[in-house]
């Protein structure tokens, strides 16, 4: 890989320290502290101490330089990347997430960005192509050679989130009839070109997976040994399947490699380890985003912009503003009710709260086992008994207890209020909390958006009629 003229770097300048006249207590920490190290180096380079901030730079940890360009600006990322030397580059514009991989992309359009392009995975490079100008990656992939240029159409021709466009084409694979010996030259002769060799993929003359075999058992067994008596049944994934569904299926089985299939069970690629760990990661970070009502930002939080920030939550705020109406229009209802006993406004917040918190519990229960494949649709019924039983039994422990408090201050009459308010209430929150959940996944929507935030807002509005119907029973209102 090419490096930038003005970069006064050598490949074996990485992470080693060298002479900075800078200050060296500040030096010292900057190395070790992300923050700092960004400061320094937007002091350096507003400066236009160029020079100076490379040699900085070329001091640091690979983690750290990642780091600092994740916390810079657009432009300052341009320039701290310029001042890598060349042999990080690469690695280094690896681990960003494809929305800076394309910033930089953007602003830099040199050789030694069009060559980082040429040197990414297949897989990779097809999720960076998903962030770029059609009239950029058109660009870049036209630069290509014809053979990566195939290798990307692999992975592109399958459809975004499908395991398809997350796995790699570039495979060792072999055949049942082939010797431990043969196998071994195979992988011998493709080792630069593959990102992985401990599983191999045997497949047959037809391209179709008959199986699977660790690179342990070859190298172990004699060289006349064929792979049909070493290999294993093979656990694939279809290429159209969901990416989360296919790593997850590799993460929970500890494989190092999934084969993925298409619809006539023909090897197309495999999904590595590394890569499925990353898929879960993707997957849980959006999970978390949309349980807590907002939209995941796919990018560093210091590398986000205001407007990104802004627009990832404005339209749930405005979703939820308007279900929180409910609560209002409820309280509107009951006002005769309240009028007569203030009392009951006090345990309003403790009403809403209990239900919100029970319907989360549940919610955010059932969505991990949805994604762990612990149940599926075809287990609604079993999921909703079991959160009746689960709301009904912490609906009762926190009745007796508000009953007792209640009670002891407000009376008997009003403790029971309370204690069968919170009793309906948990058992009807945990019980929507659960359901929803199941409904999303039947409707083909991600059950993170049915979770928390709507299950909060609907608990609330239902919570309050609950409490004023049962005081009017209760009170005789």
């Amino acid at each position: 890989m090419r490096g930038s003229e003005d970069t006064p770097h050598d490949d074996d300048d990485w992470g080693n320290p060298s002479t900075d006249p800078l200050d060296a207590e500040m030096t010292a920490v900057a190395l070790r502290d992300p923050s700092m190290a960004a400061r320094q180096l937007d002091t350096l380079i507003g400066a236009g101490e160029l020079r100076e901030a490379a040699e900085l730079v070329s001091a640091m940890p690979s983690w750290l330089v990642v780091d600092v360009l994740e916390r810079s600006g657009a432009k300052d990322r341009a320039v701290l990347f310029r001042l890598l030397p060349k042999g990080s580059a690469h690695s280094a514009f690896q681990s960003l997430d494809p929305p800076l991989q394309s910033e930089l992309i953007h602003d830099l359009q040199d050789d030694r960005v069009r060559q980082i392009f040429s040197d990414l995975d297949p897989d990779d490079r097809a999720g960076l192509i998903d962030e770029l100008p059609a009239d950029v990656a058109t660009r870049l992939m036209r630069e290509l050679s014809p053979e990566e240029q195939a290798l990307t159409a692999v992975v592109l021709d399958y459809p975004i989130g499908s395991v398809g466009r997350r796995m790699t084409p570039q495979f060792v694979s072999t055949h049942p009839d082939t010797t431990a010996a043969e196998t071994l030259e195979r992988v011998s002769r493709r080792i630069d070109d593959v990102e992985t060799i401990y599983a191999l993929p045997v497949t047959d003359e037809q391209r179709t997976l008959v199986g699977i075999v660790g690179l342990r058992a070859v190298m172990k067994a004699d060289p006349e040994t064929p792979i049909r008596d070493l290999m294993n049944n093979a656990v694939s994934a279809r290429a159209r399947e969901s990416a989360e569904k296919a790593a997850r299926r590799c993460s929970g089985e500890r494989f190092i490699v999934l084969p993925i299939v298409d619809n006539e069970d023909r090897l197309v690629g495999i999904l590595t380890f590394d890569d499925a760990l990353r898929i879960l990661e993707d997957a849980e970070s959006e999970d978390t985003a949309r349980q807590g009502g907002v939209e995941p930002l796919r990018r560093p939080y210091l590398s986000t912009p205001l407007r990104s920030l802004v627009r990832s939550r404005v339209l749930w705020l405005l979703v939820l503003a308007v279900g929180a109406a409910l609560t209002v229009q409820v309280l509107e209802v009951f006002e005769s009710t309240l009028e007569q006993v203030v009392a009951l406004s006090l345990f309003v917040p403790l009403i809403i709260g209990t239900g919100g918190n029970t319907g989360n519990q549940a919610a955010t229960t059932v969505t991990r086992a949805l994604a762990l494949g612990d149940v599926s649709p075809r287990d609604t019924f079993r999921v909703l008994w079991q959160e009746v039983r689960t709301g009904f039994t912490l609906g009762l422990i926190l009745g007796i207890v508000a009953f007792c408090v209640a009670g002891l201050v407000y009376g008997p009459d009003f403790g029971l209020v309370i204690g069968l308010t919170l009793l309906s209430l948990c058992t009807i929150a945990a019980s929507v909390g659960g359901i929803m959940p199941m409904l999303a996944k039947t409707l083909r929507a991600d059950p993170a958006v049915f979770s928390n935030p709507f299950i909060s807002t609907f608990v609330d509005a239902t919570g309050l009629v609950v409490y004023f119907l049962i005081a009017r029973a209760v009170l005789g209102l």
